[in-house]
């Protein structure tokens, strides 16, 4: 009873987490998602599914997700050293301005909620929005694989609501959308938790010039 209990009180910690419900202003960004729109690289469903399908298994998957395991393991055996660490490698790694002002308020807002859930706050300003969901995981007991899936779902769940809303594409496409990515998600951390340190980075120029281009750009709805 004691362990049903505390596996389904980290399956709701992990859901809480993952909830578009979470006031960490994540619905502000697109992460070169809008440039990429008015561009013409997404304008259907079809595209919309390659963007992010891509950007999930080329970035994330190779950089982003290993690190928030490596964040998450420090947290586990209380390293802060190492914690730091990688916190350091996630900001330094944006590749724009946006993104980097994207990681750390959003970051900021999730340790500002953690005493709420509980949760002691990591010591460290300014951190990353990984980091600090990784934190936050390992707090409440969540295992790590259901963690950075948790994480990766919240990513990926924005990235289609920012395409319905701005293709535009209708509420089934999206839904249609979330099903294709599952198996990509599940790829993805496969892939992020064989990667050793010297194999972790990646080249998602596409991405990076969308968001640059972003930063100038006339009319927009999003942040990032």
């Amino acid at each position: 009873m004691l362990a049903r209990d505390a596996r389904l009180r980290a399956l709701l910690s992990a859901l809480h987490l993952a909830s578009p419900a979470l006031p960490v202003g994540g619905f502000a960004y697109s992460q070169g998602l809008e440039r990429a729109i008015e561009e013409g690289l997404v304008a259907e469903e079809a595209g919309a599914l390659r963007w992010i399908g891509d950007l999930l298994l080329l970035s994330l998957a190779r950089f982003e997700a290993p690190l928030w395991l490596r964040a998450f393991d420090a947290c586990a055996v209380g390293d802060a050293s190492t914690f730091a660490r990688w916190n350091d490698e996630l900001l330094a790694a944006r590749e724009t301005a946006e993104l980097r002002a994207e990681s750390r308020q959003m970051g900021a807002s999730l340790v500002r909620l953690l005493p709420a859930l509980g949760v002691e706050p990591p010591a460290l300003e300014p951190i990353a929005y990984p980091a600090a969901f990784a934190a936050a995981c390992a707090a409440l007991a969540i295992d790590r694989e259901a963690g950075l899936a948790a994480y990766l779902w919240a990513w990926a769940e924005n990235q289609v609501l920012v395409a319905v809303k701005s293709v535009p594409l209708g509420q089934q496409a999206g839904q249609r959308l979330l099903i294709a990515l599952h198996a990509q998600l599940v790829q993805a951390i496969a892939v992020a938790s064989e990667l050793e340190d010297d194999e972790l980075g990646s080249a998602a120029v596409a991405f990076a010039l969308a968001s640059a281009r972003h930063e100038t750009q006339y009319s927009r709805l999003y942040r990032s």
